[in-house]
């Protein structure tokens, strides 16, 4: 009877451990990404709905309808990519497992700094006042431990970052006011050098950060605001990582080994960020994205350029000219497999923990195939599941690693706070 009973036990062990492993093994890459994503949704690094606002309706937004801005398109949506159909709303952050957001309170390099000041504080105020209409799905976060709450309570936790900085007018008096009234993370540049750190894409003229600009990053780290390497030269992203004392992100930046446009970043950089901790939030922008399409761009530019030289005062035979060019070569799809390229490359040179996602919807003309919008974050990680990405790794993508990232930079602060504001002298009148 005892033999019995022990060989009934040994074959449903045997059949306990025969099975749960292949259960395990038999979850699709979909359903992996779904318990990754329930787990730890997506925390977006850059979203410019705010700009999408001044852009469209100068702000003013009591008719404005968050919940579905599928009908926001012109009927040419060609003319520019500025009046075509939103990419965010509510609805299709929700199907995109979107759970945090850093809205981009971006305004034109090309304004000058006092302007540019009063323009980003507008766009505080309008982000604010768009969070505030839809209570039941957005909650105003300035903390880590504000994001944690939301997310629980089932709010897309928001919070704000500013996209250059010739926002706070070269002063670190705005700038701690700039934290003061909710920004979170600052680009150090935009498309334009500052007066203090040199863009990736202009003329270089510092070679990286000036003393001041130093003097920025610094204070930055000590009130406890996010430096962010989006869109900064790799001389600069190289020289803030060696002031910076609390872990950096590039909100909304590639792999360049992977697409070579200077808005990427370079391995030089990626193998300095375990060091500090800090992170790649990975763009979607496909000239960023597809080499191809980047360098289709460039053909098309040169071919702009060249119809332009043989039909000068002819504007129109130089457009068709341009048109017939394009007919021909049609423009190059980035997809959700290049997009997940960057990622590959980010993890074999930085490590898993170094990744996250920065969308930059609304703020390009549309995503890659298959994640045009919102709607299409799963795509991405159902796609990095097929890769062999497992349900950890994947929610340190989603948003675990951008958790812990600002954890440490308010930790930081907080072990700063006694230290004195880095004081600058101002301008004499």
């Amino acid at each position: 009877m005892k033999l019995i009973a022990s060989r009934a036990f040994a074959a449903a062990l045997a059949l306990t451990l025969a099975t749960a492993p292949a259960y395990a093994a038999e979850r699709t890459p979909e359903q992996v990404a779904e318990a990754a994503l329930r787990a730890a949704p997506v925390w977006d690094g850059h979203n410019d709905v705010p700009i999408q606002l001044r852009w469209r309706y100068l702000n003013v937004i009591g008719d404005f309808d968050f919940a579905d801005t599928t009908g926001t398109g012109g009927e040419d949506e060609d003319v520019s990519w500025r009046g075509r159909t939103m990419h965010t709303d509510l609805a299709r952050l929700r199907q995109g497992r979107v759970g945090a957001q850093f809205w981009s309170v971006y305004v034109t390099a090309a304004l000058p700094e006092p302007e540019a000041v009063q323009a980003t504080i507008e766009q505080i105020d309008v982000t604010k006042r768009l969070i505030a209409r839809y209570p039941g799905d957005l909650a105003l976060a300035l903390s880590a431990d504000d994001v944690a709450r939301a997310m629980k309570r089932g709010r897309i936790a928001s919070l704000m970052g500013m996209e250059g900085g010739h926002s706070i007018g070269s002063s670190l008096a705005v700038l701690r006011q700039m934290y003061a009234i909710g920004a979170r993370y600052m680009t150090l540049t935009h498309s334009k050098n500052t007066p203090w750190a040199d863009s990736a894409t202009d003329k270089p003229e510092h070679d990286g950060l000036t003393g001041f600009g130093e003097q920025v990053v610094r204070e930055m780290n000590r009130i406890g605001m996010l430096v962010d390497l989006s869109h900064v030269s790799e001389a600069t992203m190289l020289d803030a990582l060696a002031v910076a004392k609390a872990p950096v992100i590039l909100s909304h930046s590639g792999a360049r080994a992977v697409n070579g446009h200077a808005r990427n970043v370079p391995d030089s950089v990626l193998a300095k960020l375990p060091e500090n901790g800090g992170l790649v939030m990975v763009v979607g922008f496909p000239s960023y994205v597809s080499e191809a399409r980047r360098l289709w761009g460039a053909a098309m530019d040169a071919e702009v350029a060249r119809a332009n030289a043989l039909y000068p005062g002819d504007p129109d035979a130089a457009k068709q000219a341009a048109e017939t060019w394009k007919a021909a070569n049609p423009e190059p799809l980035a997809t959700v497999s290049e997009m997940a390229d960057h990622v590959d490359h980010i993890r074999n040179v930085a490590g898993i923990d170094h990744i996250g996602i920065g969308g930059d919807y609304d703020g390009m003309p549309s995503g890659p195939e298959g994640m045009e919008d919102v709607s299409g974050y799963p795509r991405l990680f159902e796609e990095l599941a097929r890769r062999g990405y497992g349900q950890a790794d994947l929610e340190k993508i989603a948003s675990r690693n951008m958790m812990r990232v600002l954890r440490a930079a308010e930790a930081y602060a907080a072990a700063h706070a006694g230290d004195p504001p880095i004081e600058s002298p101002v301008p004499k009148d």
